[in-house]
């Protein structure tokens, strides 16, 4: 075989690494973009508890992936992505969780 012909075999597995490496930031845009769609149907409390549970997704992926499977969901260290991708999950989840509906769904 020659070089020609190996190339579309890398060229393919080069684009499988690239997805699975970038398989966790893709699952937390997937739950984004469900949580924008909800949003602008005007189900903004549930929008923003979707929202929320993206931001733990994230926090959760990051936790447990290791560092050559978290792609671009790693920003600085594990413990500070873990508890600030936490902390602001957490509190949009309380926050969509306790206000009153007021009549509005």
């Amino acid at each position: 075989m020659n070089a020609a012909e190996d190339a579309p075999g890398e060229a393919e597995s080069g684009f499988r690494a690239a997805l699975a490496r970038n398989l966790p930031i893709l699952a937390v845009s997937v739950v984004v973009l469900a949580a924008l769609i909800l949003v602008l149907a005007d189900r903004w409390r549930r929008g923003s508890f979707i929202f929320g549970c993206a931001a733990l997704l994230a926090a959760v992926l990051r936790l447990f992936l290791p560092e050559s499977r978290v792609g671009t969901l790693s920003v600085r260290s594990r413990g500070f992505d873990v508890l600030s991708l936490g902390g602001v999950g957490g509190a949009i989840v309380f926050l969509s969780l306790s206000i009153d509906p007021l009549g509005t769904d």
